[in-house]
C-alpha cells in the first residue's frame, strides 16, 4: 500500500476561508477546484479540502493529524500566513532542517518543513 491522499473536512460556511488559506495564502495549485471541494497533487498523493455535512465548527482536536508541507522557502511560507495563526516560527531541528507551524482557518495544524 501507499498513501493516496489526505482529506480535510470542513463545514459549508467555513469552506471559503479554508480554500483561501490553501490556494491564496499557501499558493498551492489546485488539481480540481469545484464548489465545496478543492484538491492538490503532491506526486502520487493528494491533499483535499471538502465539505462534510456531519461537522460543526472548527477542529476539536487539531493535534490528532498534522499536515507536513515541504518547502524550499520556509520564511516565505510562514510570511504568507496571518501572524495570529503562527504556533511556531521557523526553528532549526536537531536533524538539521527547519520547522514552522501554523493553523488553518479550521484550527488544523500545518507544519512547514525545510530540509537542509
Amino acid at each position: 500500500m501507499e498513501l493516496a491522499g489526505v482529506l480535510i473536512s470542513t463545514t459549508p460556511e467555513r469552506y471559503p476561508a479554508m480554500r483561501t488559506f490553501y490556494v491564496e495564502r499557501l499558493r498551492l495549485l489546485p488539481r480540481s477546484d469545484r464548489p465545496l471541494f478543492v484538491n492538490f497533487d503532491f506526486g502520487r498523493t493528494r491533499l483535499s479540502i471538502a465539505v462534510h455535512d456531519g461537522l460543526a465548527g472548527p477542529a476539536r482536536d487539531p493535534l490528532r493529524v498534522m499536515v507536513n508541507l515541504s518547502t524550499d522557502d520556509i520564511d516565505g511560507a510562514i510570511g504568507r500566513c496571518e501572524p495570529e495563526t503562527v504556533l511556531r516560527w521557523p526553528e532549526r531541528e536537531k536533524w538539521g532542517g527547519l520547522v514552522a507551524t501554523v493553523t488553518d482557518p479550521d484550527g488544523n495544524i500545518i507544519q512547514f518543513l525545510q530540509m537542509e
